[in-house]
């Protein structure tokens, strides 16, 4: 599925202004760039394009209330002046699994008075002598570079997440509570979405989804429940 047709399927009927949070793993992109997400999606805190053959970020639109970005998993070699320039608060940036060779390349994040946190996992820039020490060097503003603060110590899984949970405050409460079946036919009907070359990213996120939908969902008594019961004292 291309990633405009796949943020279609995301909006759900929803303005793009409505929406908090997108997820659009393993989608492709149109060569190698970013297609379809619009500076209309103003209130966007949390987007995560994992594995969609990202090689630019520049079609990147403004976006100032981004926070969390995921971009792991694809062909970035630089050009991360655009995140500088389209996204001023961003606090979380995973860019994990792509081809970033140089410390260098890292430069424009200087200008990203916000970042807290940058993964760089599977990046060939991890293998140069004093990474870390570098990198901290260079961007004083971080805390965490690959989930681990200067003195080694793992951050938190509360430093991980937007504040808000990227839940809209709008959002009706029958949308909160939806079942899990109806969540799991949301994710079933994106294509690509659990084939094999999707990779553990995004079955991570699938199993995570769906266990965070299902917190504080209890079973509801049945009719036939209360007939057991009944039964059972009428034994005593």
């Amino acid at each position: 599925m291309d990633m405009k047709k796949r943020i279609h399927l995301e909006l759900r009927n929803r303005t793009p202004s409505d929406v908090r949070e997108l997820v659009l793993d393993n989608c492709r992109s149109g060569e190698g760039k970013i297609e379809g997400l619009t500076a209309d999606f103003v209130n966007l805190e949390f987007l995560s394009l994992i594995n969609v053959g990202l090689i630019s970020v520049c079609n990147l639109s403004k976006l100032g209330k981004l926070k969390k970005l995921e971009l792991s998993d694809n062909r970035i070699s630089g050009g991360l002046d655009v995140l500088a320039e389209k996204l001023p608060n961003l606090t979380h940036l995973n860019l994990s699994g792509n081809k970033l060779k140089d410390i260098s390349t890292l430069e424009p994040l200087k200008k990203l008075d916000n970042l807290k946190s940058l993964d760089l996992f599977n990046c060939e820039v991890t293998n140069l002598n004093d990474y870390r020490e570098s990198v901290f060097k260079l961007l004083p503003q971080l805390t965490y570079l690959d989930g681990y603060d200067m003195e080694d110590r793992e951050a938190s899984d509360s430093d991980g997440e937007v504040e808000g949970d990227c839940v809209d405050d709008d959002e009706d409460e029958g949308t909160r509570s939806r079942s899990l079946s109806q969540t799991a036919r949301d994710y079933f009907g994106c294509e690509n979405m659990l084939y094999t070359e999707s990779g553990h990213s995004v079955l991570y996120k699938f199993i995570k989804y769906i266990t965070e939908t299902g917190k504080g969902e209890k079973r509801k008594r049945d009719p036939e429940d209360e007939d057991e019961d009944d039964d059972d004292e009428d034994d005593d």
